[in-house]
């Protein structure tokens, strides 16, 4: 008999040489911290000056504690208000599982004076001003008319969804892949009944109220000074996610692999067929179970979270440093309103037409936010929640048959509180793969549905996670007795088999 302890230490060899062998990555940013430094970055909870301006050397402060890595110069950073600064040191962290944190990185972020950039910020005010709208009444809502209409002709750079050349209202607001185009805006999987053992939940989320905050500048300063805001809840209304707001406060409490996890239950509740290449599949007297059945699978869907934290963390705050929307949104403010100015900023941001509307709406040009609190104390690019989206929904599509239709889908009633069939023209396209992609964007659109990530925090950071749960996957060939294949849609669409 061959000694296990050695065999269990050449696998474990044998995973470290496959990741050593990897190719690593330049970590590259847009150049804005050079070129603009600190008004084009990130910078909410250190001290700010009257115009909501980072003091300068508290930022280079915050630089030198990402360049040395040393607790002490951490610890050195002044703050502003009461809020920490978010966890800045996860990237630095090593794993023992999946790629290494700083072995996969992610595209320079748009520049605050490109187009792109703009075009982001367009769709966040337009997104804030249509908060309130519910998704059903996205194809006949005027105020979502004009969105789509100004989206589609006023920005020279967006890279959203459209319908031939032009943002529709079943496009607007979307994910980017094409299983984002099918069906209602909601994934069947935020809104179906989660078997959890022998409970059933119905998914029924706390009521918020219909306001929006920081769209006052002094509020807005002291908020990016650091001071502290809690979120009230009403427990009590509850309804099914049925508007951008009601989707934004999902993301605003939910546990990250949440919406996965209950996406795993909702597939095994319906006994989806499993990926062909499942080693089971072919077994006339074994099942799978602590390998390569239910256990494995609902471990392994939370698991890969906190690998693609510990990555998109370095991108945030090692990397790239991006500034979130909010503050963006100080950067307009005070130039419009003539107190600064920025002519860094891009000209077609200035001239929006969404800017205008949220000028008439709130008296200033600041991004409204969903969050008393704002963005949270990182920065914007990678994003979280769309990092684990990634990871945790390419373990799904890995494990079960992507193209199995979903049947009955559902929507919720006018009042919220009920499912009712889905009757649109597309409600027999529904699939697995393609559901599973719309959660993801779900959640992490949710986030800018907030006001707090912008559209390729999203775009880029799925396909980050993505990566990180393809490697975990193709270490299990080193670990598994069983034979196996994975085969899965990435989300530029092409396939891929491990």
């Amino acid at each position: 008999m061959s000694d296990r302890r050695a065999d269990a230490r050449e696998q474990r060899l044998r995973a470290a040489r496959t990741e050593f062998a990897r190719t690593v990555p330049e970590h590259r940013n847009n150049g804005e911290e050079a070129d603009y430094a600190p008004l084009a970055n990130y910078s909410k909870g250190l001290p700010h000056n009257e115009f909501g301006e980072a003091d300068p050397a508290a930022y280079r402060l915050l630089r030198r504690a990402v360049a040395t890595g040393q607790e002490e110069d951490y610890e050195r950073i002044p703050l502003g208000g009461d809020r920490l600064l978010t966890n800045p040191r996860a990237g630095l962290s090593f794993d023992l599982e999946g790629p290494d944190p700083q072995a996969l990185t992610l595209a320079p972020a748009p520049r605050i004076d490109q187009p792109r950039n703009s075009a982001e910020m367009a769709e966040l005010y337009w997104m804030a001003l249509c908060r309130d709208v519910p998704f059903t009444r996205f194809d006949d809502d005027p105020l979502i008319a004009e969105a789509a209409g100004d989206l589609s002709t006023a920005y020279t750079d967006l890279r959203a969804p459209r319908q031939g050349s032009e943002v529709t209202p079943g496009t607007l607001f979307r994910g980017d892949t094409r299983g984002d185009l099918v069906g209602p805006y909601l994934s069947q999987f935020l809104l179906k009944d989660v078997p959890y053992g022998t409970l059933l939940v119905r998914q029924l989320q706390d009521t918020p109220r219909k306001r929006d905050f920081l769209t006052d500048f002094t509020e807005w300063l002291k908020v990016q000074n650091g001071a502290d805001r809690k979120p009230t809840r009403n427990r009590k209304e509850r309804r099914y996610i049925q508007t951008p707001r009601d989707m934004a406060h999902y993301v605003h409490f939910d546990a990250l692999y949440q919406a996965y996890l209950n996406s795993c239950l909702i597939l095994f509740g319906m006994d989806a067929p499993l990926d062909a290449g499942n080693p089971y599949n072919f077994s006339a007297n074994q099942a799978g179970f602590g390998t390569f059945g239910p256990p494995h699978l609902l471990s392994l869907v939370t698991e890969v979270a906190s690998r693609a934290l510990k990555a998109v963390w370095f991108q945030k705050w090692n990397v790239h440093r991006r500034l979130r929307p909010e503050e963006f949104g100080g950067r307009v403010h005070t130039h419009l309103a003539g107190r600064r100015d920025y002519p860094m900023i891009d000209q077609e941001i200035l001239d929006s037409r969404a800017v205008k509307s949220v000028h008439e709406r709130h008296g200033s040009f600041l991004l409204p936010q969903a969050f008393p609190e704002g963005s949270p104390t990182h920065p914007a690019y990678g994003a979280g929640h769309a990092t684990v989206a990634g990871a945790c929904v390419t373990v799904l599509k890995a494990w079960f048959d992507e193209s199995t239709p979903l049947t009955d889908p559902v929507v919720p009633d006018e009042s919220g509180t009920t499912l009712v069939p889905y009757k649109g023209p597309d409600s027999e396209q529904l699939t697995v793969g393609g559901e599973l992609n719309k959660v993801a964007a779900n959640i992490a659109i949710g986030r800018s549905l907030a006001g707090v990530h912008w559209r390729s925090d999203y775009s880029e950071s799925v396909r980050l996670g993505e990566e990180i749960a393809i490697g975990i996957l193709r270490e299990l060939r080193c670990t598994s007795h069983e034979r196996f294949s994975f085969t899965l849609s990435r989300f530029d669409g092409t396939a891929i088999t491990i």
